[in-house]
């Protein structure tokens, strides 16, 4: 099929629109992907047992053949995964054809003696938490973190790069103390990095104890083994996981949900900017480079619409409606279990794949637009009332009880001019010279406080 039909007839978004997304995350959170690390949780955990366990077969194993069964998860492509489909439109059970294929495979190198050991002692539960929790983890280092932080740094350029461009800032929507725009993007560069910081700080887990979580078939096979320490050794050892030694059949997802809702937040974060941005565009204080052949209305051909930010709200936002759908749902499990979870958890992508999107959204966002020097200039220029802040203050400091009052008296819903301001300062006796002089010799542009010093602060 035309690959851009095929793309045109997918329902989600993530697999034909925004099919870059599917690409970066296909081999961590696709039904291959899930697949996938099954064979090599199967493969380890059987190597594991090799290792530790004594069996007639264990014993008469050739060592020299473990490269030889490895291979069976490093070398897994297309037809690997073809045929264990097959057999699980046989078996109905997408686990025990992942044991079937690679009982199979073991047949092909003559280790025929160990096909009894493949799975042994595990629940369907032990290979999916861990599938889910490698996949999780790589998927974040690999993909989801690297971009993150990409974007974060795109964030602290422009901070650095627009450090000392003065900006009239606004609260409740109303002319307000000036900042410079890098100040105000440093903000969301420390906001973004902490919100990683979050997410890097939790630890991913995994249990490997059984249909219960009491280790009940493996230590009635193997009595004489310490089978928590041996199960911890596996998770953290051989998958590189941390270790959670309390659990029903299922792993609780508890950290899951604590990933998601860092995704959440960070989400929440990159929409505060687009909104951000969004009005920065509309007052004119940005202005959007017009790309060659690009239409920004079917009926008004001089717009250019902040599409790039409106679209990774959508993005963004939708990501947090399953991050905190999954939330809600994957900690809660009947009694020892029930698969209302393993369903829940094949929606994991969607969460990272629509952040993810909302991320490239905004950065090829903020890459189309400039700085409107001239209108930053302008609205500062028109909104002396706002160093009403500095001279009441000044004021405050000579003891003046009605400081305040004095200076809502002289600007509060009013337009004031340079002149005004500087006729007040200069008929202000209490003052000392050098503050009157700094007084007169303030304008809105100047008044930024330490903004250029914040926006060079290092994160």
């Amino acid at each position: 099929m035309d690959q851009l039909i095929f793309e045109s007839k997918t329902l989600s978004p993530l697999d034909g629109r925004y099919s870059g997304i599917k690409n970066a995350f296909a081999d961590y959170f696709s039904e291959y992907a899930l697949v996938k690390y099954r064979v090599r949780v199967e493969i380890k955990w059987l190597l594991f047992v090799l290792d530790h366990c004594d069996t007639a077969a264990i014993r008469a194993f050739d060592q020299s053949k473990k490269a030889d069964i490895m291979a069976i998860s490093d070398d897994f492509d297309d037809d690997a995964f073809k045929r264990i489909k097959e057999i699980e439109g046989v078996t109905r059970h997408d686990v025990k054809a992942v044991e079937y294929y690679i009982d199979e495979c073991l047949k092909a190198i003559g280790c025929d003696d160990l096909q009894s050991l493949v799975h042994i002692g595990c629940t369907s539960e032990d290979i999916n938490n861990t599938s889910y929790a490698s996949m999780i983890k790589e998927g974040l280092d690999n993909v989801w973190l690297k971009e993150a932080k990409a974007f974060t740094k795109v964030i602290d350029d422009l901070a650095v790069k627009y450090k000392d461009v003065p900006m009239l800032a606004h609260t409740h929507g109303q002319p307000a103390t000036p900042t410079t725009i890098g100040k105000e993007f440093k903000v969301y560069a420390y906001r973004l990095l902490s919100s990683i910081e979050n997410i890097e700080s939790i630890k991913i887990k995994a249990k490997f104890n059984g249909a219960t979580g009491n280790y009940a078939a493996i230590t009635t096979a193997f009595p004489n083994q310490d089978w928590e320490a041996l199960s911890k050794a596996f998770v953290e050892e051989s998958l590189g996981l941390t270790f959670n030694p309390l659990t029903t059949q299922i792993e609780s997802h508890d950290y899951t949900c604590h990933i998601l809702d860092g995704v959440r937040h960070f989400n929440n974060v990159v929409m505060d900017l687009d909104v951000d941005m969004w009005l920065y565009i509309s007052m004119e204080y940005f202005k959007q480079i017009p790309v060659k052949g690009e239409v920004g209305s079917s009926t008004m051909p001089h717009k250019v619409n902040p599409i790039r930010f409106e679209n990774s709200e959508a993005n963004a936002d939708f990501s947090n409606q399953i991050c905190v759908s999954l939330s809600n749902k994957l900690p809660k499990s009947r009694m020892q279990r029930d698969l209302s979870d393993s369903s829940s958890q094949r929606n994991l992508g969607l969460a990272f794949g629509y952040s993810l999107q909302a991320i490239r959204e905004t950065t090829a966002g903020l890459a189309k637009c400039v700085i409107n020097a001239d209108k930053l200039a302008s609205d500062l220029n028109e909104k002396w009332e706002v160093l009403a802040e500095p001279i009441q203050t000044i004021l405050r400091k000579y003891a003046i009880a009605d400081a305040y009052d004095q200076l809502k008296a002289l600007t509060r819903g009013k337009n004031i001019s340079k002149e005004d301001i500087q006729a007040f300062a200069n008929s202000l006796e209490v003052l000392s010279d050098e503050d009157r002089q700094t007084l007169i010799n303030m304008t809105p542009a100047s008044y930024i406080g330490y903004a250029v010093k914040l926006a060079e602060k290092k994160l």
